[in-house]
């Protein structure tokens, strides 16, 4: 299960708050993410490249058609991430 986990570091100008995602294998159509900011569950409903970057198309559950946003697909150590988001299944295996 994928969780970001947010560290405190204090420098002179005050706290600066560092971002660490665990991520997954890959990003797969069906798949449901959270929205960090809010809780929201969002559907992975395409998964596209454009030139060296790929992206990520969620919808939100249960919203309407306004709410659908693209995600840029972040290539960590570990995986792959969504930025501001967190993996929501309990095993990423379809």
């Amino acid at each position: 299960m994928l969780v970001p986990q947010a560290a405190w570091f204090w420098a002179a100008s005050g706290a600066i708050e560092r971002w660490s995602y665990l991520s997954v294998p890959s990003i797969q159509l069906g798949q449901l993410w959270k929205l960090t900011e809010t809780g929201d569950t969002w559907l992975v409903t395409k998964v596209y490249s454009e030139v060296f970057t790929s992206y990520a198309v969620l919808r939100k559950v249960g919203g309407g058609e306004g709410d659908v946003r693209r995600v840029k697909v972040e290539k960590v150590t570990s995986g792959i991430a969504l930025a501001g988001f967190t993996f929501a299944q309990e095993s990423d295996a379809f």
